[in-house]
């Protein structure tokens, strides 16, 4: 699981234009934003997703009882990192509630052993790089449907020997 910002404000990467033209994308000047939350299920590549305006505990509450409606009888090994709003009285309520949700928190500043941080960056790539959306909903509108619209590969748990470890839930 990870939380992710989005700007109106196109962020920008190379791409491939006519030779001798200059290519042209629009800035927003504003800092008007939407945040998601998004939790990657490392066995089938689908993303719960969550829009929120602010990422706060009681969000990140909302979107851990998002993730077990979506998983009703399954135990959940949720992998996240140390933001602060990841704490709380509202978070330890639902950990508290729902004893089939377990944690495994990684060590700080470490994004690159979270595998939903490949999901933003192929999202953006898709969605919010060099794009012309003049208004901030639809361009939210677009982000969150890839994510729910597209399946996301992860090596994580061949990487860290999960299948090795439980051939039995691969």
């Amino acid at each position: 699981m990870d939380e992710a910002s989005l700007y109106l404000q196109a962020t920008t990467m190379a791409v491939w234009g006519p030779r001798g033209q200059s290519l042209v994308v629009r800035l927003d000047p504003g800092r008007s934003k939407t945040s998601f939350y998004g939790t990657l299920d490392l066995k089938t590549g689908r993303v719960v997703v969550s829009q929120v305006e602010t990422m706060n505990a009681a969000a990140t509450a909302a979107h851990l009882r998002t993730i077990l409606a979506h998983y009703p009888d399954q135990p959940i090994l949720l992998l996240w990192d140390r933001a602060p709003w990841h704490r709380g009285a509202e978070i330890r309520e639902v950990l508290r509630a729902n004893q089939r949700l377990k944690l495994v928190v990684f060590p700080t500043a470490s994004p690159d052993l979270n595998p939903q941080e490949q999901v933003w960056k192929a999202t953006r790539r898709a969605v919010s790089h060099n794009h012309a959306r003049p208004r901030l909903p639809d361009l939210a509108a677009r982000f969150k449907a890839h994510l729910a619209n597209t399946t996301f590969h992860s090596s994580f748990l061949d990487r860290y020997g999960w299948n090795l470890v439980c051939p039995r839930f691969t």
